[in-house]
């Protein structure tokens, strides 16, 4: 259980601090080719990177989820089964029975 808070705990400031830095790189120009970018285009490339960014980890951790599961097939429960198995195997009686006494009687 501690693993799994853990990767929590790390994605998520993942996903907070990658949009983050995305953004303060562009802005301050830390990226090679930004300066020649007009402001708009800046704030779009910064924009968009920062959202795939967080799809991104977000992606990463669905990865490390379901990696994490075991591929197992499902077990029926053992007392269920064994309960199952002896009604089947009960004698049935060979008369019928009559269900439909005292039912639909008004008095």
């Amino acid at each position: 259980m501690p693993g799994v808070i853990t990767k929590f705990a790390v994605t998520s400031m993942v996903m907070w601090m990658a949009p983050v830095a995305i953004v303060y790189g562009f802005y301050y120009q830390a990226f090679p080719g930004v300066s020649r970018m007009s402001s708009s285009a800046q704030t779009l490339a910064s924009g968009f990177l920062a959202v795939i960014s967080v799809n991104l980890v977000i992606g990463l951790y669905i990865f490390m989820a379901m990696k994490e599961t075991r591929h197992q097939e499902p077990q029926p429960d053992p007392t269920f089964l064994a309960n199952a198995k002896a009604s089947i195997n009960q004698p049935t009686s060979s008369q019928p029975s009559d269900d439909s006494k005292g039912k639909g009687k008004v008095e």
